[in-house]
């Protein structure tokens, strides 16, 4: 591998878009395709073992999500958000994990290499047409919470949630609230069986699609009516 290449690691539940994909990059000067994961969760193990540059990622795979796995990456890895959708949703979840890029799939070569250049230099890449999104979703501001606590979830349950949504390990959280392991631990055991989440992965989506992602307990969290 000559200097200065980058390395791309390619994450896509769909075979054909991987290996369209890798060939559209192997014909481009200074990238180099590092693998290819088929899930989140195989994208996640690869990148760690790997070492690439910049992985793309789409936001819709099997057992493990785009947005989670970028945000498991968050730190690691520069991650460009690689997908169909064009959403409010999944443009400011997938910032929000950490992406430093947001493309659509009909993206040409020129604008998936300046994307991958500008995230390798420091700085952002996003599609122009999804930026309005992104504005929108600024001006409107944060969403509402919740007036009432789903599926029968008690107010500690909801914080250990949000915190499970911000990335925080089991042992981060007892450190956060002030509780031991064990409380911990049981408070994820019985959210999980309230919520029909499998693991955390399961949860943290689900705390996104109530709305109950970033309402872990601090200055501002919200409190469920009485």
């Amino acid at each position: 591998m000559g200097a200065g290449v980058i390395r791309v690691l390619l994450a896509d539940d769909q075979r054909v878009v991987r290996d369209g994909l890798a060939m559209v990059l192997g014909l481009l000067d200074g990238i180099e395709v590092a693998g290819s994961a088929a899930d989140g969760e195989q994208a996640v193990a690869m990148a760690r073992r790997l070492r690439p540059d910049v992985v793309l990622m789409d936001l819709r795979m099997p057992r493990v999500n785009g947005i989670e796995a970028t945000r498991q990456l968050a730190g690691e890895v520069h991650v460009i958000a690689l997908t169909t959708y064009d959403d409010d949703q999944s443009v400011v979840e997938a910032l929000r994990a950490g992406a430093r890029g947001y493309l659509t799939k009909d993206a040409g070569a020129d604008e998936i290499k300046a994307a991958i250049e500008a995230v390798m230099a420091g700085g952002a890449a996003i599609d122009p047409a999804v930026q309005r999104h992104v504005v929108d979703a600024i001006a409107s501001g944060p969403p509402e919470p919740p007036t009432e606590l789903p599926d029968g979830l008690t107010q500690r349950e909801v914080e250990v949630l949000g915190l499970m949504a911000d990335g925080m390990s089991n042992s981060e959280i007892a450190e956060h609230l002030v509780i031991s392991m064990a409380t911990v631990k049981s408070h994820v055991n019985h959210l999980l069986a309230k919520i029909g989440a499998r693991d955390r992965a399961q949860a943290v989506a689900y705390a996104f699609r109530a709305r109950l992602a970033n309402r872990g307990a601090r200055p501002g969290a919200w409190r469920a009516p009485s």
